[in-house]
């Protein structure tokens, strides 16, 4: 099943979500233990605790990230005209992010804010095992609101994506609500990426509550799932949200993805990794690869597989954006099967 918008559009995506620098680096259990951080978790900071452990950690890789905006630069580099809509701020680390983002194709007119909280950044720690541990001060991310939704792009636009982290403020929230409903007025598609089982745990009920009323394709893994419906297997969370969700779509790390609509159920396995460096963006890049098949028609399996390999090509390397095109992979394994 391919859920059909009303009428043409003439961008495939827009993707809402938290506008943030990351610096990447490497390191191990015992030092995120000697600095009290929890591995594998995403914990927001505030502005002196995100500058004491990059102090602390040392350098690493700079990139422009957040969820949503490496899933746009993942629709850029699989050839889907997207759009992205985040709050920085008028400072330096706000050009670099606001640069990188048009660079990779999107649209990107959101107007930074000029006083307030400095742009948002992101430590990622990725351990030997490929493991990401997230430590995130939000700063001016956090002020987007429903000023900042742009209703022509959205009106213009096949799938509105919504990106889950975005949720912890309210007038964040007003802004998804203000974006599902513009979507929907103009007879177009909402999604919703879960995006942390942590953050699941903060707003299950208003999650549920988007989900029902809102969202016509819902992304997750298998912890987010689990936690969404407070169970403890996945296939009882999956009964549970069928019930709720018109097409969705659980990725199951390398035991591949799973994609149910109202008439079918599909099982596709994952991408053969040669080697797995960082998890980080695997999640995003894969939500890309299914929203630029969705967005072209394609049948649910095919855009299910379109999203493995984008996943595979980003665990692969460091960064949580594609290292090369994906249109050129796609059209590789795909014609080679």
């Amino acid at each position: 099943m391919n859920l059909k918008p009303s009428a043409p559009s003439d961008i495939d995506v827009v993707c809402i979500g938290n506008a943030i620098v990351d610096l990447l680096t490497e390191t191990n259990e015992e030092t995120l233990d000697g600095l009290g951080v929890q591995k594998g978790s995403m914990s927001i900071v505030d502005y002196d605790k995100i500058n004491l452990l990059y102090n602390q950690l040392g350098p690493g890789i700079e990139t422009s990230g957040g969820s949503a905006a490496n899933t746009a630069a993942g629709l850029a580099s699989l050839g889907s005209k997207c759009a992205y809509i985040g709050k920085v701020r008028n400072d330096s680390i706000g050009k670099i992010f606001s640069d990188d983002i048009r660079a990779v194709g999107a649209i990107y007119d959101t107007l930074p804010s000029i006083d307030g909280p400095s742009t948002a950044r992101c430590l990622i720690c990725v351990t030997p095992d490929a493991e990401r541990t997230m430590q995130t001060y939000l700063g001016a991310c956090s002020d987007l609101g429903p000023n900042d939704i742009d209703g022509g792009l959205i009106s213009r636009s096949h799938i509105t994506y919504l990106e889950g982290y975005l949720w912890d403020r309210e007038q964040a929230k007003q802004a998804f609500l203000k974006a599902a409903k513009l979507s929907h007025q103009a007879g177009r598609l909402t999604a919703l990426t879960l995006s942390d089982s942590f953050c699941v745990d903060r707003h299950r009920d208003s999650f549920l509550n988007l989900i029902r009323k809102h969202i016509d394709i819902l992304f997750a893994n298998e912890d987010e799932i689990t936690s969404l419906y407070e169970v403890g297997d996945f296939d009882s969370a999956v009964r549970l949200a069928h019930e709720d969700c018109k097409i969705l779509v659980l990725t199951r790390s390398e035991k591949g993805s799973v994609v149910i609509s109202e008439d079918e159920a599909i099982v596709v396995p994952a991408e053969n990794v040669n080697t797995l460096v960082d998890t980080t963006g695997a999640g995003d890049q894969y939500a890309a690869g299914f929203l630029h098949g969705y967005a072209s028609g394609c049948d649910l399996a095919v855009c299910a597989k379109i999203g493995g390999i984008a996943a595979a090509e980003v665990i692969s390397h460091f960064g949580p954006r594609p290292a090369s095109s994906l249109a050129e992979l796609v059209m590789q394994r795909t014609s080679a099967n």
